[in-house]
């Protein structure tokens, strides 16, 4: 059978086998998911957002990187099941997993065969009904358990100041999530003076309360832990002056979207 056409795709015994550029993984994730998770982060993504904590991710290739078919990652993975309890499993994020959707629907169907929970943490940036794109993704979720959702902000023109991109793509994905019924968290990094703006998110709280899918709601307050990473990279840091949101601050964003 033949894979989706990804830019990664490996040939080994004449057969088809996709391959993901992994970044890196992390064995005991305790934050992308529910339980504890074996976490890959894949190469690249589209996205500039003035906050990321992992602007390595974004280039479509890096020297750091390395290419890894299913069965390797499932491999590693499978030495930490014992760890997951009922609840763990594997959580594909980035860069952009979506970028990759041949590798991960190969990744997710050999997982679920084993019975693992699957999830992907996105933003989305890649997703279209444009073909052959909307096939692989529609392929993919009929594996995937759970989509972790960051939602960056609301208002359109802001979006493109914060990421470089539009965010019209990024909500119809949501609400096909929706009609498919794929269980999302939803994510909002909580920037001040960016991301906390109280309009935004009482839009952003309207729009989550009108899709049926979403088991949960979280505010991530914007830290500073990757900012060495620009040096090293030679990316000019923007938010530099930026503190980290206080408590008040934090609590507030949770309460406008309605956060226990």
């Amino acid at each position: 059978m033949q894979h989706p056409a990804d830019p990664l795709f490996l040939q080994r015994d004449g057969q088809p086998s996709a391959a993901g550029l992994v970044h890196s993984t992390e064995s005991f994730g305790s934050v992308d998911g529910p339980g504890i998770r074996f976490v890959i982060f894949l190469q690249g993504c589209p996205l500039r957002c003035r906050f990321c904590h992992n602007p390595d991710t974004w280039a479509p290739a890096s020297d750091h990187a390395v290419r890894k078919t299913a069965d390797e990652l499932l491999r590693q993975a499978l030495r930490y099941r014992p760890y997951w309890g009922e609840e763990g499993g594997i959580t594909v994020s980035g860069g952009e997993p979506l970028l990759q959707t041949g590798f991960l629907t190969e990744l997710f169907r050999k997982a679920k065969e084993k019975g693992i929970h699957t999830a992907i943490d996105t933003a989305g940036a890649p997703f279209t009904r444009e073909e052959p794109f909307y096939s692989r993704f529609l392929a993919l979720m009929e594996y995937t358990d759970l989509v972790l959702l960051d939602l960056k902000m609301m208002d359109p023109a802001g979006h493109v100041r914060l990421t470089g991109r539009g965010n019209d793509n990024i909500l119809a994905m949501a609400r096909l999530l929706d009609t498919l019924r794929i269980p999302v968290w939803i994510r909002h990094v909580l920037v001040p003076g960016l991301t906390d703006d109280e309009t935004d998110l009482r839009e952003m709280d309207v729009f989550i309360r009108s899709l049926s899918n979403v088991e949960r709601v979280e505010v991530l307050p914007y830290h500073t832990l990757g900012v060495f990473k620009w040096k090293d990279l030679g990316i000019p840091y923007t938010l530099g002056d930026v503190p980290p949101p206080s408590e008040e601050e934090t609590e507030k964003a949770k309460r406008l979207l309605h956060i226990n």
